[in-house]
Formats: structure tokens, sequence, C-alpha cells
């Protein structure tokens, strides 16, 4: 809650503040991606193991190698390149603004401004857990399932994996319509 303080202007009120749920996350496109990403790495490793023992140029090896790191990124990597991402994402709701801070080499500060918002939705689960989407998503982002990947724009921005989300998108809307909510 202190780094979105730093952030706040004169006069703005921090309504809500949170974070995304933290440690490593499934998500419903892991169901095809987990047996996709064992096959992937499975083969792929199989090839090195049989160019090495074949005897074949170097090459070979480096270009199974790339295939195999790639491997490895699918099985373990995106879980832990998500899981970084969270880590240093933070959330903050203000009668003026939506306020994303994120980062894991540096500091990002996304603001966006509440009353131009359009197209928010809430996605919730049975625990109350949930994301709000702050503008239309991306045919690309509904097929990898909020998958993160490192080089790729992800998207409209989200308060992502955050608990209570039916009361937080409640809390946005309500400053949308410029009532003045409690300061958690």
């Amino acid at each position: 809650m202190q780094l979105i303080q730093k952030e706040l202007n004169s006069g703005e009120k921090l309504l809500w503040s949170g974070r995304p749920k933290q440690g490593i996350v499934f998500r419903a496109a892991d169901a095809f991606m987990i047996p996709f990403s064992l096959l992937w790495c499975g083969f792929a490793i199989f090839w090195e193991v049989s160019v090495a023992a074949s005897g074949a140029p170097h090459f070979f090896l480096l270009f199974g190698g790339f295939f195999v790191l790639i491997g490895l990124y699918f099985v373990f990597g995106r879980f832990l390149w998500d899981s970084a991402q969270r880590k240093n994402t933070f959330y903050g709701i203000t009668n003026e603004r939506v306020i994303i801070l994120s980062g894991l080499f540096h500091k990002q500060v996304k603001s966006l401004n509440i009353k131009t918002l359009s197209d928010i939705s809430v996605t919730e689960k049975a625990n109350g857990q949930g994301t709000i989407s702050l503008g239309p998503s991306s045919f690309m982002e509904s097929m990898y399932g909020g998958m993160a990947w490192p080089g790729v724009p992800q998207g409209a921005p989200k308060l992502e994996s955050i608990e209570d989300a039916k009361r937080v998108y409640n809390i946005l809307r309500d400053a949308q319509r410029g009532s003045r909510g409690q300061s958690e």
C-alpha cells in the first residue's frame, strides 16, 4: 500500500489497494500446455541424447539445445516468470484512476483514468478470487489464457488474480460514477 501511496497526487484518495495471488498459478490453458510442454521437452531431450550418441556434428547439438531450452521454459520457466512478475505487481484504485505498479528489472507505473475506461469486466471464481479486465481482450490473449510470455504484450490491463474481485469491481464502478468510497 505504501508503494501505491507514493504515486498519489495531492487530493487523490485511495479507495482500494491489493496484489495479485502470489506463487505458482495454474490457468485453464495449462490443461493443454502442460501435456504439450512435456511432449516438446521430452522429444527435444531425446533428440539431444540421440545426436550425442551418434557422434553427429556439434551444430546439431547446438540446434537441439535451443529446443531443449524452449522446452524447459514451457515446462518450468513460464511458471517462474509469471510468479516473479506477480510478486512485483501492486494495484490501486483511487477516485481518479487505476494504478498498476509492476516490473521485474525496472519499475513501470501504468495509470488509467477511471472516467475514460470502457469495457470493464470481472471474472470471478467460487472462492471470490478473480480478474478485472480494463479493456477488450485480444484473440491472442484469450488463446493463451493469460499466460505470461517474455517480450509478448499482454493486451488490455488487468487487476489479475485478486481477492474479492466482485467487491473491487463495484468499487471501481462506483468511482467511475463519481461516488467517493471508503479508503481501505
